[in-house]
């Protein structure tokens, strides 16, 4: 099924990202970060991230894809890469918290095109205000640990981050999002107010 994002509530979009791991499924904060919902939607349509590698794994913290450099027949160095366009800013306060998707940036905060992370840790406090957050993880926390558990060398910039073994990204597939059993604090919550109701 062929989504029209022209004619879509990004809102009512789920993502699959399916990766040489597994498969994550995304959700969307249209609302907060409305252009950076919609570029990453449309570049996932384009098959623009197909073959990308996740060219950053920092243990703990978050792992880090979609720049153009890392597929098998670029020649430029990964994670300097782009769609060869930027997205301004679009902060808010969404946190950090684990399986969250957030737009990866240079030292300029309007510098964000196609590169996102995903965070590994329960909460990176530190990045709350600074980064762009448009999407969280709905399935696949399993994967995520398993691309963030892979071994990793040092990379140019002296963090130990450069995954020893390639992890891609096969295809991205955009489909109506669908409806989930609340998880952790969420159903509990959930499960108390309807023992109230009863």
């Amino acid at each position: 099924m062929t989504i029209d994002l022209d004619q879509t509530d990004y809102a009512t979009v789920e993502a699959a990202i399916v990766t040489s791991k597994g498969t994550m499924v995304a959700t969307f904060f249209p609302e907060q970060a409305p252009r950076h919902v919609r570029n990453f939607l449309t570049l996932a349509r384009q098959g623009f991230y197909d073959g990308v590698a996740f060219h950053r794994v920092a243990r703990n913290f978050v792992v880090q894809v979609g720049c153009p450099h890392s597929k098998r027949s670029a020649t430029g160095i990964p994670g300097t890469g782009g769609p060869g366009y930027t997205v301004p800013a679009e902060f808010s306060d969404l946190p950090h918290h684990r399986g969250v998707l957030s737009m990866a940036r240079g030292p300029d905060v309007n510098s964000g095109g196609s590169q996102f992370f995903v965070v590994l840790a329960d909460h990176a406090r530190h990045l709350d205000g600074q980064y762009s957050v448009f999407g969280k993880l709905e399935e696949g926390l399993d994967v995520l640990d398993a691309i963030g558990s892979v071994d990793c060398d040092f990379g140019p910039t002296g963090e130990r981050s450069k995954p020893k073994e390639r992890i891609d990204i096969l295809r991205i597939e955009l489909r109506p999002r669908q409806q989930r059993e609340p998880v952790g604090e969420a159903k509990d919550a959930a499960g108390k107010e309807m023992e109230q109701e009863n």
